[in-house]
């Protein structure tokens, strides 16, 4: 096994009491930290008191500095991989970086931590023995045909959304999934004001589009559809063989 150069390490989501011990350490050991944005965790570090060289590592950036901490990782140098909230790779910058690296032979270790969806799936009441995470919709190009995909599935559905458009989101999710199907909407998890509504996707939306502002970061949890459509089912082997012999029947028939 490769010694862990890269270790992806989750930051609290809110509440700075959730950080891990074993993650203070890795941030205290490493030798460069990359991050979304420099001053939202150099705040955190300052906060946990550890000093460290913060590099810049996002969406907008991530294709042009994966050749250039490959170089520097194959080396031997150690990171750390953090996001502004949670664990870094979940609908954040972080799976180019690890699947180059272990294309490489590169050691990387990925800590349990904060997670937005899981708190808000154990809060909504819905069953979470089997779930599917779906991340941010398509804001614009392919939002219809992924919710269309949606529209028969049976587990338990996560969503994020940000808070100028929860409205709208709640509105295509109650026209394609229906106007009745059970949701929740978590808000703020883990902060002063935490809030987490359940309802039907219409009456979710009615109450949000009634709200004169809307703060914090979203996890819609939607109920899987307990109905879904029945498919006609494909003919089987037996299928096969049953109209065979019937075929086989008719021709004796015919020729007697």
């Amino acid at each position: 096994m490769p010694n862990t150069v890269l270790y992806l390490v989750p930051t609290p989501i809110g509440n700075l009491e959730d950080i891990t011990l074993r993650a203070i350490r890795i941030l205290g050991e490493v030798g460069t930290v990359l991050c979304e944005d420099t001053r939202t965790s150099g705040r955190l570090m300052q906060h946990l008191g550890i000093k460290k060289p913060l590099l810049s590592y996002h969406l907008h950036n991530e294709h042009q500095q994966v050749p250039r901490l490959l170089d520097r990782l194959a080396k031997g140098e150690t990171m750390a991989l953090i996001s502004d909230a949670g664990t870094p790779g979940i609908s954040d910058p972080g799976f180019l970086l690890v699947r180059e690296c272990l294309a490489q032979g590169l050691g990387v270790e990925c800590l349990p931590g904060a997670t937005a969806f899981v708190p808000a799936l154990l809060k909504s009441g819905f069953g979470a023995e089997r779930f599917t995470f779906e991340g941010f919709l398509p804001v614009k190009k392919g939002r219809q045909t992924r919710l269309r995909e949606l529209a028969s599935e049976t587990r338990t559905m996560i969503f994020y959304e940000s808070p100028h458009r929860i409205v709208k989101t709640l509105g295509h999710l109650a026209e394609v999934l229906g106007p009745e199907r059970p949701a929740s909407v978590s808000r703020e998890l883990t902060k002063l004001f935490e809030e987490t509504v359940t309802g039907t996707l219409a009456s979710l939306e009615a109450d949000f589009a009634a709200r004169p502002t809307i703060k914090g970061e979203i996890v819609v949890v939607v109920e899987g559809n307990l109905a879904p459509p029945v498919r006609e089912p494909r003919p089987g082997r037996e299928d096969r063989y049953r109209r065979t012999d019937e075929d086989d029947a008719d021709d004796v028939a015919a020729e007697d």
